[in-house]
């Protein structure tokens, strides 16, 4: 099973808000083998506590205006701004203070899961791809 076309451009469209707000090594997953409640985890990370919650109100935002008024059905970490994880259902996006994401490694328990390009403008075609399995060798 594949993660639905809809999980996907709405992920797409998370990170390049994400991009835009100058979050770094965004990279996402199509996680529908292992997880059953979900189809793609998306991670960013923000420099500081203040970025963190820029970077996560941004992505709302856009995925209220541009991805068909779409709105998280939880969100946890607002309070702390180091982690604030955004639960859309079908796709969950944590946005991550750097030490965090250094901590936690997220990505290393999605590593044998297919990376998304992210198709972020700039980028070339694949990096996130790329991204994704460079920062899951790491682990």
């Amino acid at each position: 099973m594949t993660a639905l076309q809809s999980s996907i451009d709405a992920v797409r469209i998370a990170a390049a808000a994400a991009d835009r707000m100058k979050g770094t090594d965004i990279v996402a997953f199509d996680v529908t083998g292992p997880i059953a409640i979900t189809d793609v985890m998306m991670i960013v990370t923000a420099s500081n506590e203040r970025q963190v919650l820029a970077v996560a109100e941004e992505i709302e935002k856009d995925l209220y205006t541009k991805g068909g008024h779409l709105q998280p059905r939880s969100r946890e970490g607002l309070q702390e701004g180091r982690w604030v994880l955004l639960d859309f259902g079908d796709f969950v996006i944590h946005v991550m203070h750097e030490e965090e994401r250094r901590f936690y490694r997220l990505e290393s328990l999605w590593k044998d899961c297919p990376a998304i390009d992210l198709q972020l403008p700039g980028a070339p075609e694949g990096a996130g791809t790329d991204a994704a399995a460079a920062a899951a060798d790491e682990q």
